[in-house]
């Protein structure tokens, strides 16, 4: 092609049409310069294609992640006004000293408040390798990529009033290892002993001196504040926000 061409620039040269060979050169410039941007279009098409698809990969597989987190965070709800709820029951116990528990019914509230940590571990490895990989760019809505950036940044913020919860919850604990409760009175009445072919007691010792404590009723209640500012304050704007990413994130798939 380019012979070709060529040759009729030579051919109106010899013929001396030089005013013809000037719009040929120029339109055959035009021409090239045609060419180039039909190439440059159709790479940036390609290289678009790619790009798309790539960042539809990614949000199937943060929706799938999402859709695990979100599920994780309802039963950590669940768990956690389940342990407060427990906590508040034994107030009602020590307020109300006309009717008191029996021992199984203390050991079972206890054991059920208390043996349950709270730590919302959500599923972000396909988030944190688009971040470690500065592939969150791919995500072309501004709004989804701010969220998840945001999300991120939240989760500590989790973590550390999921630590001051546990703080309380250890005080609650500290009463049967320093004494002050029985460990083994809980066992032997909720039967927890059993898998571990421990033997029972006949002779236990009372939790119910607990109840009189005004120490362990100051920890009740801080663990049962810090319990209410943990859902309140932390796991249902968090749940909020995982709902309005996972909408984003829905939009956005094609």
């Amino acid at each position: 092609m380019i012979k070709f061409f060529r040759k009729i620039r030579k051919q109106l040269l010899k013929e001396k049409k030089f005013w013809n060979y000037l719009v040929y050169a120029i339109g055959e410039i035009v021409l090239v310069v045609i060419g180039i941007l039909i190439a440059l279009w159709i790479n940036n098409y390609n290289e678009n294609i790619v790009k798309q698809d790539k960042e539809q990969i990614y949000l199937v597989g943060l929706k799938s992640e999402f859709q695990i987190s979100k599920i994780k965070l309802e039963e950590l709800i669940r768990v956690n006004k389940s342990n407060y709820n427990g906590a508040k029951q034994l107030i009602q116990y020590i307020s109300n000293k006309n009717e008191p528990p029996t021992e199984a019914q203390l050991s079972k509230l206890l054991l059920n408040t208390f043996s349950s940590d709270i730590s919302f571990n959500p599923n972000n490895s396909l988030l944190n390798e688009m971040v470690n990989s500065g592939s969150l760019k791919d995500i072309s809505n501004t709004e989804l990529r701010k969220s998840l950036t945001n999300w991120i940044s939240t989760l500590d913020n989790i973590a550390n009033q999921e630590h001051e919860l546990r703080i309380q919850r250890e005080k609650i604990i500290d009463f049967f290892r320093v004494g002050n409760g029985n460990f083994r009175t809980i066992l032997n009445h909720t039967s927890r002993f059993d898998a571990f072919e421990i033997p029972i007691t006949e002779n236990n010792v009372s939790n119910l001196n607990l109840l009189d404590s005004t120490e362990f009723e100051n920890n009740l209640l801080l663990f049962i504040l810090t319990s209410h500012i943990t859902e309140e304050s932390h796991y249902n704007p968090l749940m909020q926000n995982l709902n309005a990413i996972m909408a984003l994130i829905e939009k956005e798939i094609k």
